[in-house]
């Protein structure tokens, strides 16, 4: 008996021995299989060995739960990105709006001072007036007096002599070319200060009339910012509890297809979508329309620089400008810093350049710069609709390397970023 166990055990060691390689590895192939598919409906290795292949109904159950657990994670992620857009929307609302307030109050601001200016000018042009009649009224005093204001006949009929007749015509016509002139400077000043009180007038309405607006488009601003911080706390709020779902979701799925094929699936569901850059696009017409010139390096570099200095500084809605940063407004009193267009004015301020405040004007006053010819120092600009300026609601320096230098939104600091392609609209040079 024994003598026969021995030969069996040496028979299969001789079977074994003899297996080829290849028949050896397409065994392990079968093997993996088999493994692969028990952990597919949730066996372990060691209930695989007993199991060697699940059943089609099994892997068609197991591929219908994947299937609902990725549509499940389509739908998480969905809401995701709904979310965003509507929180981008509501950013670019608000930063619109308090655009158009910075305009309004700078116009209001020029007015004003005009304003003033025709005030004094007609000021100026009353008390000319009342000078010039002060004179008239002196100078009939004296005519009267002299007896120049006689008609001339009766004048010259009662010189007592040749003599006095010759000296009276002559101040006759004295008389009366000074007359006519004095009387055509009043005529004029008349004219000239009735002009000046109505440009004064019309100063003063207009300015009355932007202060207005200036009031109404920071109500309409500040309420879009509320709204979009709201959006910003709504989303941070449903975008934990959607993580949190998608967490077991993606676990889920993994524990069902694999680590890989889950990452694949949920590749295919959430895409990521960069825009592209766009190639040697032309930057959307307004203001000035010059292609821009090589401009100046050095004097670029110093804004930079300038900007670069403030890196962690608040954004503050409204704060900042040429005298660096400033109290934001309305939901950001208190805040001390720059929002976006304010950190690039006061950075181009330090290089010696001028430039407006508000970010639709830098691009509008700015000479224009295709997307091929960006140069460190450029401004760049985002709308909301690339095809119209009156739409931009932020703008950042460029860096090179598709990095920028920015004051981005609420609750963040001045930093450096990647370039955001979507939704860019042009750039501008400050130097050229």
């Amino acid at each position: 008996m024994h003598s026969r166990s021995t030969s069996v055990r040496n028979a299969r060691r001789q079977a074994v021995a003899g297996t080829t390689p290849s028949a050896v590895r397409a065994l392990a192939r079968l093997c993996g299989i088999g493994i692969a598919a028990a952990v597919a409906v949730g066996l372990t290795p060691a209930v695989a060995e007993a199991t060697p292949r699940p059943s089609d109904t099994q892997i068609s159950q197991a591929q219908a739960a994947a299937d609902r657990v990725q549509a499940e994670i389509g739908r998480l992620s969905g809401q995701l990105a709904a979310a965003q857009d509507a929180l981008d929307g509501a950013r670019a609302r608000s930063l619109i709006a308090l655009d158009e307030y910075q305009a309004t109050e700078a116009a209001y601001v020029v007015a004003q001072r005009e304003a003033e200016a025709a005030a004094a000018a007609a000021a100026q042009a009353a008390a000319d007036l009342e000078v010039a009649r002060a004179q008239l009224v002196a100078f009939a005093r004296r005519s009267y007096m002299q007896g120049s204001t006689y008609s001339g006949a009766a004048a010259l009929i009662t010189a007592a002599d040749p003599g006095e007749l010759v000296q009276r015509a002559a101040l006759l016509e004295a008389a009366g070319s000074h007359r006519s002139d004095v009387v055509g400077v009043v005529a004029v000043l008349q004219v000239q200060a009735a002009e000046a009180d109505e440009v004064a007038r019309a100063g003063v309405e207009q300015v009355a009339d932007l202060k207005e607006h200036a009031e109404a488009t920071l109500v309409v601003a500040q309420a879009a910012e509320v709204e979009a911080r709201r959006e910003a706390a709504s989303l941070d709020a449903r975008q934990a509890e959607l993580e949190t779902q998608l967490a077991t979701q993606q676990a889920e799925l993994q524990s069902l297809v694999g680590e890989q094929a889950a990452a694949d699936r949920a590749a295919q569901v959430t895409p990521v979508t960069v825009a592209p850059k766009p190639v040697a696009a032309r930057p959307a017409p307004s203001g000035n329309q010059t292609p821009a010139g090589a401009g100046n390096a050095s004097a670029a570099q110093t804004a930079i620089a300038a900007a670069a200095a403030y890196k962690g500084t608040p954004y503050a809605w409204g704060g900042g400008g040429t005298n660096g940063p400033g109290w934001g407004w309305g939901v950001d009193e208190g805040v001390h810093g720059f929002d976006c267009s304010g950190l690039t004015q006061y950075a181009y301020a330090e290089a010696g350049i001028s430039i407006p405040r508000n970010s639709r004007a830098q691009y509008s006053a700015l000479p224009k710069v295709s997307s091929s010819d960006l140069r460190p120092g450029d401004l760049v600009f985002w709308a909301t609709d690339t095809s119209d300026a009156d739409t931009i609601h932020h703008v950042a320096i460029w860096l090179g390397n598709d990095r920028i230098l920015e004051a981005p939104q609420s609750g963040s600091v001045v930093k450096e970023s990647a370039m955001r392609w979507r939704g860019y609209i042009g750039a501008g040079r400050p130097t050229a």
